[in-house]
């Protein structure tokens, strides 16, 4: 009922209400719903649940990605994704082992696995809507739902050879394990096998639609029967269906047919906003709150904490800051923190916790070893980084909307002149305003916000001033003056708010000859810029 103000004005999103109103209904609230009570299958639901929730979702990503996306952009996404992820495993193991030393640091690289990959539904919340529409660049949000995909499936060589090293006596056996096991077979076998089945996927609907055999529902369905078909066969071989699911993306819509099928339809959009919204609710229940505070393994909310800030800090931002240069997707430093901020933990964290648990011993009380000691802390470690995550990156929008307001008011002005006698400045430059319904955009055309004219509250555009008099006169708030040039601004302020806006007049009084002053004093000199920064 107020779904509208909620998103598209508040802009807080599906993942932070399905999170609160599962806390909400869950044991330490409600005790309506109770995912941890469920006894030995516990583990086994939850990993489905997140299993299929991230299929889909990654499978989404593939289909929405430009054609043949992942072959145009494979350079940057192998340095953003590969760098970024092991340093981030690296440094969050430490800060692990500081913080919890009774966990050496292979124990602790397997925790770091489970934090390295970014969430795709989380980060969808950066990559689609209203705010991310006009305010992120789309190259922005095209590298960071690729690269939240990609890393996703990744994560599994980060898990496997930090499950290899705990539980296997030789480390040479553990390397071999993990090259033959978690590369060639999981990832590669994984990535080919969702092409495969995507491409093959795609011509068989392509002829199906030449005979009249298919329909646009059809089509549509395809989201969720054929994503879960792909992780079927995946996890049935023991491939890394993660990665299947989001090639079969890719792939069935490598050449734009599916896309055209598919276009303008809502009802993707109603499923994965549907399967999100319960995922979460899940989620706020699964948490597991009662053992944030506990002794006997050296868990405590002020260690978690610290944790937690020492990853937003340090898991993405470092690496980013110093590769962005070689992704040309990233145009500035500024770009590149704003990539390294929105690199959230969610269903995918969840996930790769619970399959680590299935391959950890059951943990005794108290442990008989580092690997039942690793089982015990490794979900009230991950799952409180994953809370905070929810809350830091849900919200951070609003936060950075509100901040935007309060910044577009603060109007600022700065005036460049150069003048023999330091006359006063012409009346009209301290009224100048932006002309109204005269605006044209000079951002390229993107297809996310339509055609390229472009309503006014838009965040850069051009505003020519209207000729009112004789050649080389202007006027501006009815007031007459020489100019022969064009305002340029960029504001974000809505269409009821009248205060000045950034200006910069590049010429005035461009006369050949001697202009006169107000006071009928001759002036020779003139006035090169005018600016009123007032929202940037």
């Amino acid at each position: 009922m107020i779904s509208l103000l909620v998103k598209e004005k508040l802009y807080i999103n599906e993942v932070v209400l399905g999170t609160g109103f599962g806390i909400i209904i869950g044991p330490y609230v409600a005790n309506v719903f109770t995912p941890r009570e469920w006894g030995p299958l516990e583990n086994t639901i939850t990993l489905e649940v997140m299993r299929v929730v991230l299929a889909t979702g990654l499978f989404a990503v593939g289909v929405e990605l430009p054609c043949a996306y992942m072959k145009e952009h494979a350079r940057s996404l192998l340095i953003m994704v590969v760098p970024t992820m092991a340093f981030g495993w690296v440094v969050v193991a430490g800060v692990i082992q500081v913080l919890f030393p009774r966990l050496n640091y292979i124990s602790s690289l397997c925790i770091a696995a489970c934090l390295t990959p970014t969430d795709p539904v989380t980060c969808a919340a950066i990559t689609r809507g209203k705010y991310a529409t006009k305010h992120v660049p789309v190259n922005i949000r095209r590298i960071l739902s690729a690269e939240s995909a990609a890393n996703d499936g990744l994560a599994y060589p980060f898990l496997a050879i930090s499950i290899y090293l705990t539980v296997e006596t030789s480390v040479r056996t553990a390397f071999g394990k993990w090259f033959l096991v978690g590369w060639l077979y999981q990832v590669i076998l994984g990535t080919v096998l969702g092409a495969v089945l995507g491409l093959l996927f795609s011509k068989l609907m392509k002829i199906s639609h030449k005979k009249g055999f298919i329909d646009r529902e059809s089509y549509v369905a395809q989201y969720l029967a054929l994503s879960i078909f792909t992780i079927g066969i995946a996890s049935t071989i023991g491939a890394d269906d993660l990665l299947a699911a989001f090639a079969a993306g890719s792939a069935i819509s490598w050449d734009g047919h599916f896309n055209e099928q598919t276009e303008n339809d809502s009802f993707s959009s109603v499923i994965d906003y549907v399967l999100n919204c319960g995922c979460f609710i899940y989620i706020g229940a699964w948490l597991p709150f009662g053992d944030y505070n506990s002794l006997d393994y050296g868990i405590t909310p002020w260690r978690l904490v610290v944790l937690m800030n020492a990853i937003l800090v340090l898991r993405r931002i470092p690496p980013l800051l110093a590769l962005y240069k070689f992704i040309p997707e990233i145009a500035s430093w500024k770009e590149a923190l704003f990539s390294g901020h929105f690199g959230p933990m969610g269903v995918s964290a969840v996930f790769v916790s619970n399959l680590a648990l299935t391959r950890l011993p059951t943990p005794e009380h108290p442990p008989a070893n580092q690997a039942q000691y690793l089982a015990a802390t490794i979900q009230p470690i991950v799952s409180f980084v994953v809370l905070g995550s929810i809350i830091v990156h849900g919200l951070s929008i609003p936060f950075f909307n509100i901040g935007r307001g309060v910044h577009s008011r603060t109007t600022s002005l700065t005036v460049t002149w150069t003048s023999r006698n330091r006359a006063t400045i012409p009346d009209w430059v301290l009224w100048a305003r932006r002309a109204p319904d005269i605006v044209k955009s000079t951002a390229a055309e993107d297809v996310e916000r339509g055609p390229t004219n472009i309503p006014k509250d838009t965040d850069e555009s051009v505003v020519d001033i209207p000729d009112t008099g004789p050649p080389g006169v202007v006027t501006s708030q009815g007031v007459p003056g020489d100019i022969e040039s064009v305002m340029i601004r960029r504001h974000s302020r809505g269409q009821d708010d009248s205060s000045p806006e950034l200006v910069q007049v590049d010429s005035v009084n461009n006369h050949t000859g001697p202009a006169n002053l107000d006071n009928g004093v001759s002036d020779n000199d003139q006035i090169k810029n005018v600016r009123f920064p007032s929202a940037q």
